[in-house]
């Protein structure tokens, strides 16, 4: 926060657009998450099935490589979101035809899919969401994962 004088009193300015404290990162989320509705595992493998939206697994190959796949989810890593799935940018995937798009992300257990959900909504896309708990719990209750190579694990 800085101090500026205009007209001869002092007016607080702040910096970075916030005059509030830092956050740290169990707040953010808490923060972050209260924004929007996410979606456990059943209620995403039922709306991917039914083409009513599109998940997107943002892991690291490293864990795609030791867990496997979602089939018929998408792979963008974290890095690419933004620019794959803006519906306006030249980098887009062709699955990114609207800011209406419904878009479910799901990371390995649901905490770096929740701060990709903001950034997306900050893009326009207003139905993104994530997964509650991610990978671990679409695999936990069971739900569809391949290996690698495509055989069912």
């Amino acid at each position: 926060m800085s101090e500026q004088s205009v007209g001869g009193g002092e007016v607080s300015v702040s910096v970075g657009g916030t005059d509030e404290r830092p956050l740290g990162i169990d707040e953010l989320l808490e923060r972050v998450r209260a924004g929007y509705e996410r979606i456990n595992p059943r209620e995403a493998y039922e709306a991917a099935q039914g083409g009513e939206a599109l998940l997107v697994d943002i892991r690291y190959a490293a864990l795609r490589e030791r867990d496997g796949l979602i089939p018929g989810a998408l792979v963008i890593e974290r890095n690419e979101l933004e620019w794959r799935l803006d519906p306006q940018g030249s980098h887009r995937t062709p699955e990114a035809t609207s800011h209406d798009l419904r878009v479910v992300l799901l990371c390995n257990e649901g905490y770096a899919s929740s701060l990709a959900v903001e950034s997306l909504r900050r893009l326009g896309l207003h139905r993104a969401t994530d997964l509650v708990g991610g990978f671990q719990a679409w695999r936990g209750q069971g739900l569809p994962v391949q290996s690698r190579g495509g055989a069912e694990a």
